[in-house]
């Protein structure tokens, strides 16, 4: 699974690496937990092809009775996507790309599990696989609401989890975000190129045991195990 994330990039990167029209006005995030509002791109038809909204992680389907159902909903798994009620629809026409630098994962027996953090030479910037609805409450404005796709663990992060995020090789982002595309089937091969045995992790502090603590501490290695980044 992944239930926490960074974005520190720089706005100016961002925007280049995924080609949006406008520098977007983001902070750095080092901390980033479910249930707050997190950076995503999607596709919405016409021009600009790729623009950048604030979407609530946890997605929330348009059919859902109270929003409460989002706090469950934060990943999807990859496997089940495409006949999962709560996520069918939104591969089919609502497919976004999540912004990261990073993830965390913890590791460890019951009780005593230890954070890691995990990323790309360099801690350069990539995409999750990410979906995302519109829920209208019977009073009030509508919510937009997002969920990562998650999948088996590629060999070098089996140690720390058997799931990880689908991390979009950037040649495939036009597909992913294709609103034209729709059938599950030419999707699976974004899904299935996945990344993940680039990545590599090393132990930090326990600072991001609490997601009050959104500071780049958070990173800070226990060892001197973080030369890859």
């Amino acid at each position: 699974m992944c239930g926490r994330f960074v974005l520190s990039a720089a706005p100016t990167e961002i925007a280049e690496h995924f080609g949006l029209d406008a520098v977007p006005d983001l902070q750095a995030r080092f901390n980033v937990a479910p249930g707050q509002m997190i950076a995503s791109i999607s596709d919405p038809g016409g021009k600009p092809r790729s623009v950048l909204s604030m979407r609530r992680w946890g997605l929330v389907p348009a059919w859902a009775k109270d929003q409460k159902i989002g706090n469950r909903l934060i990943n999807a798994r990859a496997e089940t996507v495409a006949e999962n009620p709560s996520f069918r629809s939104a591969l089919r026409r609502r497919r976004c790309l999540i912004p990261a630098d990073g993830f965390y994962e913890w590791a460890g027996s019951k009780g005593s599990k230890h954070p890691y953090f995990i990323g790309f030479e360099r801690r350069a910037l990539f995409g999750f696989a990410g979906l995302w609805e519109r829920w209208t409450p019977p009073e009030g404005e509508p919510l937009e609401s997002c969920s990562l796709l998650t999948t088996a663990a590629t060999e070098n992060l089996r140690a720390l989890h058997d799931r990880m995020p689908v991390i979009v090789d950037p040649v495939d982002y036009g597909l992913w975000l294709d609103p034209d595309v729709g059938q599950p089937d030419l999707l699976s091969p974004v899904i299935d190129r996945n990344l993940g045995s680039a990545l590599a992790f090393y132990p930090i502090s326990k600072r991001v045991n609490d997601v009050r603590h959104d500071d780049p501490r958070c990173l800070d290695a226990i060892a001197d195990q973080a030369g890859f980044f």
